[in-house]
């Protein structure tokens, strides 16, 4: 969640669909066990998303395609949306 704005200029934000990508079941275990809210389980743990390429949309396929050929488990996760000053600039749907 605090990461993915580090990389955005002001007055784009991050829309991230939470089923695009598979959460681990520790996460599910963890956030009930710790009674713990979505949004801190996002902060803290990134629940699942190891880490998040940000490209131009006419570049992710050829970047997914050169990331899957590396070995690496790649799913598009969101998109990059203009948002007004002051709105979150990351948000989980």
């Amino acid at each position: 969640m605090e990461n993915v704005p580090r990389v955005l200029p002001a007055g784009l934000r991050a829309i991230l669909r939470e089923d695009a990508w598979p959460r681990p079941p520790l996460f599910a275990w963890l956030q009930a066990e710790g009674n713990v809210a979505a949004a801190e389980m996002h902060r803290v743990f990134n629940c699942g998303i190891g880490m998040a390429v940000v490209v131009a949309e006419r570049d992710a396929g050829r970047a997914m395609e050169s990331l899957a050929a590396a070995g690496e488990a790649v799913y598009r996760i969101g998109t990059i949306e203009p948002c007004a000053a002051g709105s979150p600039q990351t948000v989980i749907e």
